[in-house]
């Protein structure tokens, strides 16, 4: 179903379940494959006609589509989900509104298709949703884990690096059991990324504040960093303020199609927890050749 469910059914974006539930049954009565018997067209329009009542007879996803979040097809829009794999609801119908379909139906046509042919209509089972809790280094750089499904199932979960909080997985087949023969819906996982004691994550920046000693920003040299991919050694230049940000690119986000986002190194002088009589005797005894006044951008 490529076309807007409410333009398929012919109503209004504002129209209640019971003008929907009408829309469905003329449609239904004009193009049923016992009226129209051996018509792919008319077949095609009626299993359209089918899916957009599914749909919007849903109010969860009926919801979900007015807010842009699926499409007609009840696939997830954005880089959501894994690539080519949305459900779509042609011939399996959109989750919900099965026992509508059924019953309007059965009310149209009876049990009993012409010719003493009993109907058989296959319905998709309807999804099954889940929230996963993910290590926000885990998210970052990718990982598998091993989950339970409510029935008791083990499934191995695949996170792309690069996942971000929100990010929604689609497990195809692995939803409630379909009707009639129709095929099982899929388990959609919602990754909930928890936040990190030190990193920070900005679109595919990662934000990172580094302590460094009195000594290292006045000398200058090279001191470890973290990533999260791994320490590296990181060049300070002599004379270093403290809030100087330091770039390390590549080092964010790894990017699922082209170069990895950069990592950004916020400087910050710690002094001694306690006071320590070499540094107070020094600075005591230390005059700068030149007089600077730190604060006179403030105008103080």
């Amino acid at each position: 179903m490529a076309n807007d469910p409410y333009k398929v059914l012919g109503v209004a974006k504002t129209a209640n379940k019971d003008e929907i539930r009408k829309a469905y049954r003329t449609l239904a009565k004009k193009y049923h494959p016992d009226v129209c018997p051996d018509d792919a067209k008319a077949e095609a329009t009626f299993k359209e006609a089918s899916a957009a009542f599914a749909l919007l007879n849903n109010e969860e996803e009926r919801a979900r589509y007015d807010r842009g979040e699926i499409d007609s097809e009840g696939n997830p829009k954005g880089p959501q989900g894994f690539p080519g794999q949305g459900h779509g609801f042609p011939g399996g119908y959109a989750p919900g509104g099965f026992e509508d379909i059924s019953d309007i139906l059965s009310d149209l046509f009876g049990s009993q298709a012409r010719g003493g042919r009993r109907q058989n209509f296959a319905f998709r089972g309807e999804d099954i949703r889940y929230t996963l809790p993910v290590e926000f280094l885990d998210a970052v750089t990718g990982t598998s884990k091993q989950v339970r499904m409510s029935d008791g199932k083990q499934l191995k979960i695949s996170i792309p690096p690069g996942s971000k909080d929100s990010d929604l997985l689609r497990l195809r087949g692995q939803g409630n059991a379909g009707s009639g023969g129709g095929p099982p819906g899929d388990a959609i996982v919602e990754l909930k990324v928890r936040s990190h004691k030190y990193f920070k994550r900005e679109g595919s920046t990662i934000h990172l504040d580094l302590p460094i000693s009195l000594k290292e920003a006045v000398e200058g040299g090279k001191v470890s960093v973290p990533t999260p991919s791994g320490t590296v050694s990181l060049t300070l230049p002599p004379n270093t303020s403290s809030g100087k940000v330091l770039r390390l690119k590549g080092k964010g986000v790894p990017s699922r199609k082209g170069r990895a986002g950069d990592m950004l190194v916020r400087l910050m002088i710690v002094l001694p927890e306690k006071p320590d009589a070499g540094l107070k005797k020094c600075i005591a005894n230390w005059e700068p050749e030149e007089k600077d006044n730190p604060r006179k951008g403030l105008g103080v």
